[in-house]
């Protein structure tokens, strides 16, 4: 059974920032400023689906013709003698035949055994979609095919790595500079990776390319959510994932128009440019400097706040000496260890790895696998995308209305459901398949979303990039290994959905564990965490800044 109780809690972080406007013109530009390299997060993780395209090829038969005996026949006469037919009567992708077949220009059908090589001098590819791919400028095809996908599982290697690098790095040195490295390093390793001139080199740099990138997906989220009321955090939190997809929309057009895979991936990250010219006007977070120690820099920046959004009495009605109340453990040294000290942070911690790894292997799982729509490349890139969008504004009400566990959880089951009844239904029923496949991806993303948002909210202060920091590993994890598990098509068909389907309906049950979090309060200590996880706190509607709470209290000790 649970009781309720009522009482007063000193002045918090949520409170001052209530002083100088939780949800202003301030919040609002910070988000801006924050949406423009976000736009470049998405065309950079699906980038592989055009890059990386492999075009139909054949054997250069340019071996068979050393004497220029093929020189007065027709092209495709010269590809009948020279390159065994497939089952579909095109030319075969890495055989070529050891010398010319001239009796098959008079029957192309016979069934007699005809000596067969592999490709000597290379392959000739079809550039009427692509100019230039990863395929195409290293030769990823036939017994090395498997490299251009495995050019996927390295970037998110990066990104894994990137996870933890900034994890630690942002919790020690700052929001707002470790921002700017990203920036830096991004721009930089991305040019490096298009004017590579091996595999290796590129692989090298794609890695490198995703350790940077996963600094601004990170920290642009947590700072956009440590600047903002409660009340609002669903708004800012959804707002921001818009940008996931309208940069995940744009790159079927930047690949539409831009065919060479070098001048590809410098054109989805010029975004970056501007986001580096505009990081001059991003706020350090004030959340971060009280924690650490730094409360006359954090009250500069809540007065910088307070006057941009007309909250003239600020300084009248908060003074230095009040931030001191609410920085606590000043000067610890927080490392992703802590994460697993503590018996409640222990638990959150295992639970929220499963369900990232689980949010994660299944949207890649789908979005990685573009192909079978019965549409071209770029149109079922766009149609993937766009479905994200309508989902958000459902997902926004479903956050405000029904919780945050709710819909964790049931986002990700009812993906796995999805996934499930195209497993079950017959390949002939492709409209259906293609409505429910897209039901799918809609509900993948929003459960993507709403695991950005959420692990923000459980996670303190202290240790928040950090925990950002290990679930964005085990996200990525997730990602790497995705691309990998749809190579099993090869042993059974619909085994990679069945895994898919099996990691989302078991992560969507775990996320049920996790403790609910709409309208609660940012915790800023592990300390909140082992307290209030015992002890559930919840705002009231009431003015913030003379906070009520209501304390659920479990006499019930055995969960």
């Amino acid at each position: 059974m649970f009781y309720c109780l009522i009482f007063q809690v000193t002045m918090k972080f949520d409170s001052i920032l209530d002083k100088a406007d939780g949800f202003g013109r301030y919040q609002i530009a910070l988000a801006l400023l924050l949406f423009i390299p976000r736009i470049t997060i998405p065309c950079h993780f699906l980038l592989n689906n055009f890059i990386a395209a492999i075009p139909s090829h054949h054997c250069d038969i340019s071996s068979l013709d050393a004497d220029r005996i093929l020189g007065n026949l027709s092209r495709e006469e010269r590809l009948t003698v020279s390159i065994p037919a497939q089952e579909d009567g095109t030319p075969a992708s890495c055989h070529i035949f050891s010398y010319p077949q001239f009796h098959l220009l008079m029957n192309s059908s016979s069934s007699t055994e005809r000596p067969v090589v592999e490709c000597q001098n290379g392959w000739e590819y079809d550039n009427s979609t692509f100019i230039s791919t990863l395929a195409t400028q290293f030769d990823l095809v036939c017994d090395k095919r498997g490299l251009a996908k495995t050019s996927v599982t390295i970037f998110f290697c990066g990104v894994m790595a990137g996870a933890v690098f900034f994890g630690v790095l942002c919790d020690k040195y700052g929001r707002r500079s470790m921002l700017l490295v990203s920036y830096v390093l991004s721009i930089v390793f991305s040019v490096a990776s298009a004017f590579s001139s091996t595999y290796i080199m590129f692989a090298a740099f794609r890695f490198l390319t995703g350790l940077a990138l996963t600094g601004i997906v990170n920290i642009s989220v947590g700072l956009s959510i440590e600047w903002v009321d409660t009340k609002h955090r669903t708004f800012i939190g959804v707002f921001g994932s818009i940008s996931w997809s309208l940069g995940n929309m744009l790159l079927a057009g930047f690949a539409y128009l831009v065919t060479d895979w070098r001048m590809l991936i410098i054109t989805v990250t010029s975004p970056l440019l501007l986001a580096t010219a505009t990081w001059w006007w991003i706020p350090e977070s004030a959340r971060w400097l009280i924690a650490n120690g730094k409360a006359e820099t954090a009250y500069k920046y809540l007065q910088n706040c307070a006057t941009f959004n007309k909250r003239r009495d600020f300084s009248s009605r908060v003074k230095p000496e009040s931030l001191s109340t609410v920085a606590t453990q000043q000067g610890h040294s927080y490392t992703y260890l802590d994460l697993v000290k503590t018996p409640q942070l222990r638990r959150l911690t295992l639970f929220t790895g499963i369900v990232w790894y689980g949010v994660s292997s299944t949207y890649y799982g789908i979005s990685l696998n573009i192909t079978g729509f019965g549409l071209d490349l770029y149109l079922t890139h766009f149609i993937y995308a766009a479905i994200e969008v309508p989902a958000k504004f459902v997902l926004y009400f479903s956050l405000n209305k029904v919780g945050r566990r709710v819909t964790q959880s049931g986002t990700l089951v009812l993906t796995g459901f999805c996934i499930l009844i195209n497993i079950i239904t017959p390949t002939e029923f492709w409209t259906f398949r293609t409505v429910i496949a897209v039901l799918g991806k809609g509900l993948s993303e929003a459960s993507f979303t709403t695991v950005f948002l959420y692990t923000t909210e459980l996670y303190p202060t202290v240790m928040r990039q950090n925990g950002l920091g290990y679930t964005s590993f085990m996200a990525r994890l997730g990602a790497s290994i995705s691309p990998l598990i749809m190579l099993l098509e090869d042993k059974w068909m619909v085994l990679p959905e069945v895994i898919f389907c099996t990691l989302a309906i078991f992560s969507g049950l775990i996320a049920w564990l996790l403790p609910e979090t709409n309208n609660a309060r940012l915790p800023e200590t592990i300390e909140d965490i082992e307290e209030t996880r015992k002890k559930p706190v919840y705002f009231t509607t009431e003015d913030q800044s003379n906070i009520p709470l209501k304390l659920p209290i479990s006499t019930d000790t055995t969960q």
